[in-house]
């Protein structure tokens, strides 16, 4: 939920097209089924708050959780997938949502060309060239 938050609000907005993206992952992922999407929805929302009262705690809190959430590498991927599903629920692709998504990777030792990231996508290209 940590992550997906992050995500989500990478933009400064959470979208309804984002949340309900995250409860339908909840309920079909069979590794997430161990979660009452109610209660993942709900620590999701607790998240996304807290990101989008003070970016700086909220960041901090959800690595906290991440930490203690994605204790190897396959957890660690499919972390990043959902992060990837929900950046994609509002039908369109947010350079800072793929922003969010390349840092989650570089932080959790993921590849994000192994997550299906558009790494290869020239506005994202583009952001990360040094200004001239």
């Amino acid at each position: 939920m940590a992550a997906s938050a992050m995500v989500a609000s990478a933009d400064g907005d959470v979208s309804f097209a984002q949340r309900v993206r995250l409860d339908q992952v909840l309920e079909t992922l069979e590794k997430l089924k161990i979660f009452d999407p109610h209660e993942g929805i709900n620590i999701f929302n607790d998240f996304t708050d807290a990101i989008l009262e003070d970016s700086e705690s909220g960041h901090a809190t959800a690595w906290d959780a991440l930490v203690i959430g994605a204790p190897d590498k396959e957890a660690r991927e499919l972390l990043v997938r959902v992060c990837l599903a929900i950046s994609e629920a509002n039908a369109e692709r947010s350079l800072a949502d793929q922003i969010e998504i390349v840092t989650l990777c570089n932080r959790l030792d993921i590849m994000p060309e192994n997550c299906g990231l558009y790494v290869d996508d020239p506005d994202f290209q583009n952001s990360l060239a040094p200004d001239e």
